[in-house]
């Protein structure tokens, strides 16, 4: 074979890749956000900006957490030394460090300071990093929340907090935009955890947020 069959061949060897490696990037987020609009046809937010919100269309950091909701104020120095543990039995998601306060969610889970404590009357917010899911690793804190969107009601997540093992099921999940800064708020009637992260996961333009909503169950 001579050069200019060879370069030929090596030409389309690299395109073939290159159209591999873009599908299979492209491929799963299309899907979900197909699926997703069938699952979650509402969106939360009562004021849409145009294009789905200021950080919507915007390529950012996602794995520093002051950049995913717009107008929070997010004070990472708040009880930062303070961690605890958090389980997902059904994503095979063990004893994952959850910290309160930090900025660096390639390092841990990040409890949003001053939302609630687990086991205590309020909203406990967590939040965690995702890509494409067939990176997915439950020790990868980069890739540990990917699989969030599998999650169903009924689902159990687990909180070792302070010496105590919490058990919280899953009663709601829905998306919102950035700007719902709403999802932070506390509940008054009971103990609720709320899971925060970005969908449609490995999306870099981060439009929206997947929550998940569980609710703390009785001791045995």
């Amino acid at each position: 074979m001579d050069k200019r069959h060879l370069f030929k061949l090596l030409a389309i060897i690299c395109a073939i890749s290159g159209l591999v490696i873009v599908l299979g990037i492209l491929i799963p987020i299309v899907s979900y956000e197909v699926t997703s609009r069938q699952k979650y046809p509402v969106l939360l937010s009562p004021v849409k900006t145009t294009l789905g919100g200021v950080l919507g269309w915007e390529i950012k950091d996602t794995t520093n957490i002051g950049s995913w909701f717009v107008g929070s104020t997010y004070n990472s120095d708040e009880l930062q030394n303070l961690d605890y543990s958090l389980s997902i039995p059904s994503l095979n998601i063990k004893n994952a460090s959850v910290v309160i306060g930090g900025e660096d969610l390639k390092k841990h889970l990040i409890h949003f300071p001053g939302t609630s404590l687990p086991g205590k009357i309020g909203n406990s917010v967590i939040f965690g990093h995702s890509v494409l899911p067939i990176f997915y690793n439950p020790l990868d804190y980069k890739t540990i929340f990917s699989k969030l969107p599998i999650l169903k009601e009924g689902d159990l997540i687990e909180i070792d907090f302070d010496h105590v093992h919490f058990r919280y099921i899953v009663v709601d999940m829905f998306e919102v935009y950035p700007e719902d800064i709403q999802i932070l708020e506390q509940e008054a009637s009971d103990s609720y955890l709320t899971l925060v992260t970005c969908v449609p996961p490995g999306d870099p333009r981060m439009p929206r947020r997947l929550i998940v909503r569980a609710k703390i169950l009785p001791f045995n």
